[in-house]
């Protein structure tokens, strides 16, 4: 669970993206708000196991301030209709810079500048502050995911916008974008897997003995410190108690002197919704409130996204964030926790490192060769580096060879 730079406030620019011809039998428009948009129509696009490009979180995501003209994320969703039906769908924002997004490219922005062209506004096909891979296109089929990415490529024609970016893609869309020769960029993050552990000293039983000894050691720190842990739906906590989770999520970002990026109307309205994929794994000291950890849950897996304390105490942060998470996956019988980007650290409690994906179309050619050549390299370093991170597992060696 990592905290980005803070987004520098930006005026209100209004920025339309007028609909353009049929190509093929498909027509194309954009949507400044996902509110024009039919939410069952949305929603029957994507996976309904990934909670962050759900209709019903993006738009909170619009409606309580998280995004739009203030913050520099303004929705330029881009839509495929098939007559009237909506088949295909870009999670799309024009972007008045870089932060929020942890896919660096401020480099690149520089270097853009000394090309006397700017580099923003910009395209991004991305979940607003969610380092989280999932899918970021949906599609009814192969054509028509094909035809948005070749559309949103064609965006960037014209000088209008410097390039277009789809950041912590997979699957098909991953394999859509490389197909139409978008630039990769490879990172590393960090995931725990179930292997079918019945519980969490089983989970232990399967480290070396020395790290096995240091993850207890520091649960330990934390149980004798007089802390103890539950985790709630999102639903299950009412508005007083949302109020502290906020104080403590806004506190993390205040001790660097940034801005949250979420707002408290949104975990207010969106996180106590009916159904909420909210869970939260709050740490009491007696019955004071002093940390919490943001989870959500979608499908088989549980997304970590943002944490905060009112106190430090040794090893809080592992607890909160990540053995708590790994204890209610085990529970729940989740296959997955994604705890967000950042963090090398996660490897010594049973973390595994993953290569993540993300494509970049930029429109002027000498930027882009420039950025092909670094991406080049970079991708093998990436790749070397997650190599050399699997052997510091902390599992033993015949646990890694069964897994």
């Amino acid at each position: 669970m990592g905290v980005a730079r803070s987004p520098q406030r930006g005026p209100d620019v209004p920025l339309i993206l007028t609909p353009s011809r049929p190509l093929s039998t498909l027509r194309f428009a954009t949507a400044e708000s996902l509110s024009q948009v039919d939410a069952s129509a949305w929603d029957r696009l994507f996976d309904s196991a990934y909670p962050f490009t759900s209709h019903a979180f993006l738009l909170a995501l619009e409606e309580y301030g998280c995004v739009g003209n203030r913050t520099g994320w303004i929705p330029q969703h881009l839509l495929a209709y098939q007559d009237d039906r909506l088949v295909g769908a870009v999670v799309l924002y024009v972007k008045l810079h870089s932060y929020g997004e942890f896919v660096f490219d401020f480099a690149w922005a520089e270097a853009s500048h000394r090309l006397g062209q700017p580099y923003y506004p910009k395209l991004l096909n991305a979940v607003p502050f969610t380092p989280s891979m999932g899918p970021r296109i949906g599609a009814q089929d192969a054509a028509t995911r094909d035809a948005l990415i070749r559309r949103l490529a064609g965006l960037t024609d014209g000088g209008r916008f410097s390039s277009a970016h789809a950041l912590f893609a997979t699957g098909d869309d991953a394999a859509a974008y490389q197909g139409q020769q978008w630039l990769e960029r490879n990172d590393v993050q960090f995931q725990w897997f179930n292997r079918g552990d019945a519980d969490f000293a089983s989970f232990a039983a399967r480290f070396s003995s020395d790290k096995r000894k240091k993850m207890l050691r520091e649960r330990r720190r934390v149980a004798d410190a007089g802390l103890r842990f539950e985790t709630r739906r999102g639903d299950e906590i009412d508005e007083s108690e949302w109020s502290q989770v906020y104080a403590l999520y806004a506190n993390t970002y205040e001790e660097r002197g940034q801005a949250p990026y979420l707002t408290p109307e949104f975990l207010m309205h969106y996180g106590r919704r009916a159904g909420s994929p909210f869970r939260v794994i709050l740490g009491y000291h007696g019955t004071r409130l002093v940390a919490a950890a943001l989870t959500l849950q979608g499908g088989d897996t549980l997304y970590g996204r943002h944490w905060g304390a009112a106190e430090q105490y040794h090893s809080l942060h592992f607890e909160c964030c990540y053995y708590q998470g790994i204890e209610l996956c085990l529970q729940q019988g989740l296959r997955r926790y994604d705890a967000g980007t950042q963090g090398e650290h996660k490897l010594a409690r049973g973390f595994t490192p993953v290569l993540t994906q993300s494509f970049h179309w930029i429109a002027d050619q000498r930027l882009r060769d420039a950025v092909e050549h670094f991406l080049a390299r970079e991708r093998r370093l990436v790749a070397s580096r997650k190599d050399e991170l699997m052997h510091h597992s902390p599992y033993r060696q015949e646990a890694v060879a069964t897994a």
